[in-house]
């Protein structure tokens, strides 16, 4: 078996963070190496980008882009600029001392060592699990409101969730849509007090509680046109006539490969040092929707990839690499 190749650098995931990380990385003569995944948790190289249809919101592109032809874009550029890309899955590290330990491959076959590593693996957002639903995704079916809101601009929405959120996303959707209901199963809202006033005194927000979407129409048409409830006190079902269904029941942060070797926080995203990328390890940074629950944009991930990059820059240069 031949020696395991060491890197200045190791960026593992190829969204907006990882592959922003991997452009100022090696402009900066790292030489890195982006293991950029191939189907981790439901992801796919370039993150979830690859399935959003249309990207209005990223500046640069005045009529818009798609979100399969800006990851293209992203990840051309970091080609271009001499970024080594791998196209697998990472499936172990060992972070307990440096050289980090990254194992690579469906068999754990490949070992890299790495002075230092970024970490941009993203979140997965989460959905109700009807078969309707994933059929009509990025048809309708959306789980960012700010990034696909105004795609149904003086429409009827829905909205499906009862933490700070989805108040947040019927809130946002008020301004945009025509009116807004919101989907909760249960009586009780997770939000705060301050996020269900606000949306409480919205005339343009309806709440259902103690209702659940059982199914998302109309497949037939291949677009969303209104959604099945049911309302679990009296069992009664009913059709709400809706252009879009905005799920906002979480997500969940790729950080399985982590798990007691980096500090993360309750909701299990990682935790970095306030203002910078760094980990509870030295030489270990994280960038993009793996570390970041609040935000979760693309241009506030390719953001933290540009920051990433230099930390770890910054970091070699202190250690003497």
């Amino acid at each position: 078996m031949s020696e395991p190749r060491l890197h200045k650098l190791l960026i593992i995931g190829s969204g907006p963070a990882g592959l922003t990380a991997a452009i100022y990385a090696a402009r900066a003569n790292l030489q890195p190496l982006c293991v950029e995944g191939f189907n981790a948790g439901g992801l796919i190289p370039g993150g979830q980008l690859m399935f959003t249809t249309e990207v209005e919101n990223f500046p640069g592109f005045p009529t818009g882009v798609s979100g399969q032809d800006l990851m293209a874009n992203f990840r051309a550029q970091a080609e271009h600029q001499g970024v080594e890309l791998i196209t697998a899955d990472v499936q172990k590290v060992d972070l307990s001392t440096r050289p980090f330990k990254v194992w690579v491959g469906e068999d754990e076959d490949i070992l890299h060592l790495a002075q230092t590593l970024i970490i941009s693996t993203g979140a997965r957002a989460n959905y109700i699990g009807l078969e309707s639903e994933e059929k009509l995704k990025n048809k309708g079916v959306s789980a960012c409101a700010v990034c696909d809101g105004a795609l149904f601009r003086g429409q009827d929405v829905v909205v499906v969730g009862g933490g700070d959120t989805a108040m947040e996303e019927a809130s946002y959707l008020a301004g945009l849509c025509g009116n807004v209901t919101l989907i909760h199963r249960r009586d009780d809202f997770r939000a705060s007090m301050a996020m269900q006033e606000r949306v409480t005194a919205n005339p343009k927000i309806r709440i259902l509680r103690s209702h659940v979407v059982t199914e998302v129409l109309d497949v037939a048409q291949d677009k969303v046109t209104g959604v099945r409830v049911k309302d679990l006190k009296s069992g009664d079902t009913r059709t709400l006539d809706a252009g879009a269904l905005f799920v906002a029941i979480g997500h969940t942060p790729l950080t399985e490969l982590f798990k007691g070797q980096l500090a993360v926080h309750e909701n299990g995203y990682l935790k970095v040092e306030p203002g910078t990328t760094r980990t509870s390890v030295p030489g270990v940074f994280a960038a993009g929707d793996v570390a970041d629950w609040n935000y979760r944009q693309a241009v506030t991930a390719a953001g933290t990839g540009c920051m990433a990059a230099l930390d770890a820059e910054r970091f070699l240069g202190a250690n003497g690499h």
